[in-house]
């Protein structure tokens, strides 16, 4: 079996695929030695990574040659955070998912987000399109920005489903929602893989699965977190003096073993 089609058994909401996003090489080597069915990368920490904003900043090179060098360290499938597909037109998108996969992963976040607001359906629609014509083999997940960006509206996400499903689209992604009800609901009106976005407070994954949901991501949570032990032992070593911040991290020569060819 493929790489792409073993990516594509793992959506299944009785053993929902955990994705803990990385955003290197390194992290995604940590990740898969973890137990990762699969290893995602989040657009956020790779832009980061690189000293720059997430959201368009990155160039479309930078990111696939990044990509490249994540699925070159692992031996699980990797599917990529691909953003709004880097580019304004629809052949800009093809141009990515062309891209992506001859950097050999297998599958794709495209949002619909473009600056504050969400692209009209038909835009995205024809970016879908592109995408899929592009990579027919690349597992499409298409992520519908409505309640990441607080418009709560239930039939209107569950029309661009639908809407993105049709033009080729494998799988939807809906970040920004943990209420059980309305991700029960999305599950049972959707009808294809539900990913959803998960970090403190969100139910477990066993309890995701229950209620329908086929794939849960950490998104930039890990990489956050990451970050955010760096800032609290700088801020110690500069203010007390210590360093037991420090506890809990992983050992050098485990680190080297983890990064041995």
């Amino acid at each position: 079996m493929t790489n792409a089609a073993v990516f594509r058994s793992l959506h299944d909401p009785a053993d929902p695929l955990v994705l803990a996003n990385a955003w290197d090489a390194a992290s995604a080597r940590i990740v898969a030695a973890a137990g990762a069915r699969a290893v995602a990368t989040t657009s956020a920490g790779v832009a980061w990574a690189h000293g720059v904003r997430d959201g368009g900043a990155l160039s479309r090179d930078a990111m696939l040659a990044h990509l490249a060098r994540v699925v070159a360290a692992v031996d699980v499938p990797v599917t990529a955070d691909v953003e709004s597909g880097f580019g304004a037109t629809p052949e800009d998108v093809a141009a990515t998912l062309r891209g992506v996969a001859e950097a050999g992963a297998v599958g794709v976040n495209l949002e619909d987000g473009a600056g504050p607001a969400l692209r009209p359906v038909d835009e995205q629609v024809a970016r879908i399109a592109a995408a899929r014509a592009a990579a027919p083999e690349v597992f499409l997940n298409a992520r519908i920005d409505t309640y990441l960006r607080g418009v709560r509206d239930f039939d209107g996400t569950v029309a661009r489903a639908h809407a993105y499903l049709a033009a080729g689209a494998s799988g939807i992604f809906v970040p920004g929602v943990v209420d059980p009800d309305t991700v029960g609901a999305l599950a049972a009106a959707i009808p294809a893989p539900l990913n959803i976005l998960a970090g403190p407070g969100a139910p477990s994954v066993a309890e995701l699965g229950k209620l329908g949901v086929a794939r849960v991501s950490l998104g930039s949570w890990v990489a956050e977190a990451a970050y955010g032990v760096a800032r609290r032992v700088a801020q110690e070593a500069f203010g007390a003096g210590t360093y037991t911040s420090l506890a809990g991290a992983i050992e050098y020569g485990e680190l080297q073993s983890l990064m041995s060819p």
